[in-house]
């Protein structure tokens, strides 16, 4: 065996280096971060490409005496720790005493920096951890640091940077999520000479985001202010319509520090599920706070990771948070107008006048999964059977007790629909709609045994009220009334038989008939739960994490109203006894540690996506379609159900169910208004 050797102060230095500083982006992570920690209120960033030649930040913050400056360079030197009961109420973004040290590691660095009732300021000279300059000199009040040459005396770092180009997005991304998480303090990005970023500074966290998004992804943001078990979330989430490509918009911080959060994602897609398009993913800027001893920021050496003490409260909070805030928005789209021009090679100078057209989403159609047939089918054929005398009679006696007026004879409603529901308390199609019921409320599956029931009004909306999620005595069961009548639109007609047009005040209501009604299908259906179940015979046994068992264990309760029973006793093997009738066909091996998983995952919803997959398809089936002829009393009674009852808004595939067009843009379009 070799000898050992202790390694020398030089070669330790740039191996606690690299744990800390990856590419320019984390040196200016670290300088900003202490900016912030120091109390300024103006800090400006430069970099020259993109940072691996030349790195500036200046900042107005408190400054660091003449004697402390050497030994702000050290390793493990810090002023924002003191003793051992600190760590467990951290509240800096820095404290580790690690990011000065770990920068003149690898760099050359000159500071500058002087404190308000210093009469002169200090300027110091590092080149590889070597002191070469510590003089007393001229300089405004704070601190500004130069970085020179990265990685210098490393060239096996250097050879794995990457572009300049690449490098510089790098430095903005930070740039950009600091500026979100402190909008009380103005940020200045200068890029290759070239002004980049620059936010107010006026403490509004939505003038940062604009500032940093721009104009048109801060206008389809809503705003987000919960707060639950003493942990509070607020800022802003997107309108479901506007959701991204990817999960690059989502942008969680915790006590104004910016983290990745599997947890936090899991929560905001989960609210937004069933309002979201398939492969879309939700935007945010979302703040955290909550007390710093339930929180530990020292897990990760750039401190982009957290742990929690516990997940369970933050998932609740955030997915709450979210999915109040999209309730109380109602999500009722305008009607967007693009403003365009006429090219100048095909107009002349007197027809350069700019017009308006109206601009949709294109949105794509899912397409239907092959093992999803045959239980469609057999449902369809099972449920769905012919009662044509029965139904229309019944359809026309409620429409007649909703308008005061008996019809001469009946009429059919469904002439071109061919899947007619035999019990309409078990799928309804839209004689079940025209009944008068209460609006749907949205159904919340988790772990705790009693419905939420009480809520508050807050300008007719109705919050959820953190009371709910505590475990108490069944409440007596009441009736939901809402808190003032509906409102009426008058039917105007329907527009390439599919889409309802109607009025209400001084706007036109455009409404997808089949998008609207699936999603009140699928809404019921869900609410109906499972109440037969299939017996699975010789089952094996399936192998899952003891997390993922333990969590099985914990809701085994749910799981037998959802439908489930397993057999846990040799654990972490689950043996399946019996499945909803609804997926029975379905294979358990990829069911069941699916089920686990959300469980897991304190999932609000922990169902398999193979329901709502099979729910989706039977809900499809059932509504109405485009080209079906309909009676104008039933499209009048489905336009007014879907405008007055707040959750539906999308189809179960994230589509919109309705658009608005304001008088005044109508005006706009025939020039009687400006």
């Amino acid at each position: 065996m070799p000898a050992i050797n202790l390694l020398s102060k030089e070669i330790s230095e740039l191996i606690a280096a690299g744990e800390v500083i990856e590419r320019p982006s984390s040196v200016i992570k670290e300088l900003i971060e202490n900016s912030i920690d120091a109390g300024a209120t103006h800090i400006t960033v430069e970099i020259k490409r993109g940072g691996s030649t030349f790195i500036r930040v200046t900042d107005d913050g408190c400054g660091i005496a003449f004697d402390d400056v050497p030994k702000a360079f050290l390793r493990h030197a810090t002023s924002k720790i003191t003793s051992r009961e600190d760590l467990n109420s951290i509240l800096t973004l820095g404290f580790r005493g690690e990011a000065l040290a770990s920068v003149c590691a690898v760099s050359k660095v000159e500071i500058m920096t002087k404190q308000k009732d210093d009469e002169l300021g200090t300027h110091y000279i590092t080149e590889g951890s070597q002191e070469v300059m510590h003089e007393k000199t001229g300089c405004p009040d704070g601190t500004t640091i130069i970085i020179r040459d990265l990685f210098y005396n490393v060239p096996a770092r250097q050879k794995f940077m990457k572009k300049d180009t690449v490098e510089g997005n790098m430095v903005s991304s930070i740039v950009d999520k600091i500026a979100l998480s402190h909008p009380e303090i103005s940020f200045r990005m200068i890029r290759d000479n070239k002004a980049e970023l620059s936010t107010s500074g006026d403490g509004n966290l939505y003038s940062s985001i604009f500032a940093v998004y721009g104009k048109n992804f801060a206008a389809d943001m809503i705003e987000v202010d919960y707060e639950l078990d003493g942990i509070r979330v607020s800022g802003y989430c997107v309108k479901p319509l506007y959701s991204k490509a990817n999960r690059v918009f989502q942008n969680f911080f915790v006590n104004e520090r910016y983290i990745k959060s599997q947890v936090c994602a899991s929560a905001l897609e989960e609210a937004y599920k069933g309002v979201i398009m398939v492969g879309k993913f939700p935007a945010c800027v979302l703040k955290i706070g909550l007390a710093p001893d339930t929180v530990d920021v020292n897990v990760h050496p750039a401190k982009v990771e957290v742990r929690f003490s516990d997940d369970k409260p933050i998932y609740n909070c955030i997915y709450f948070a979210v999915k109040s805030a999209l309730m109380k928005a109602g999500m009722i789209y305008d009607f967007e107008l693009e403003k365009t021009a006429f090219s100048k090679s095909s107009a002349s100078e007197s027809e350069k006048e700019e017009v308006y057209q109206p601009q949709i989403p294109v949105v794509p159609e899912k397409s239907e999964k092959p093992p999803l047939q045959n239980v469609v089918s057999d449902i369809s054929k099972e449920v769905f059977k012919e009662n044509k005398a029965e139904q229309s009679q019944q359809t026309v006696d409620e429409v007649s007790v909703c308008n005061n007026t008996k019809p001469e004879k009946p009429e059919n409603l469904f002439e071109n629909n061919n899947v007619r529901p035999q019990n309409l308390s078990a799928v309804p199609a839209y004689t079940a709609v025209i009944k008068e019921n209460p609006p749907i409320k949205p159904i919340v599956h988790s772990r705790i045994e009693e419905p939420v029931k009480n809520e508050e009004k807050v300008e007719n909306f109705s919050y959820i009220n953190r009371a709910s999620l505590q475990k108490t005595e069944p409440a007596p069961e009441k009736t939901f009334k809402p808190a003032e009548e509906k409102k009426e639109l008058r039917y105007i007609g329907e527009a390439f038989k599919g889409y309802i047009i109607s009025e209400i005040d001084d706007k036109i209501v455009i409404v997808d008939k089949h998008a609207a009604h699936e999603r009140i299908i699928f809404e019921r259906l869900k609410k109906q739960g499972y109440e037969s179940s299939q017996l699975i015979m010789c089952a094996e046994g399936i192998l899952l994490s003891l997390d993922e068992a333990d969590a099985l264990s914990e809701n085994r309760e749910l799981l037998e109203k959802m439908g489930f029973s397993l057999d846990l006793t040799n654990s972490p093997y689950v043996t399946v006894k019996a499945l909803p009738s609804i997926i029975a066909h379905l294979n358990p091996d990829e069911l069941i540690p699916e089920l686990a998983e959300n469980f897991r995952k304190n999932k609000l919803d922990p169902r398999p996506e193979a329901i709502d997959d099979i729910l989706h398809t039977v809900a499809c089936k059932a509504a109405i379609k485009m080209n079906d002829k309909n009676s104008s009393l039933e499209l009048e009674k489905l336009v007014n159900d879907v405008y007055n009852d707040e959750n539906i808004r999308h189809c179960p595939h994230g589509r919109p169910v309705m658009f608005v067009i304001t008088k005044y843009e109508l005006e706009k379009q025939f020039r009687r208004k400006v």
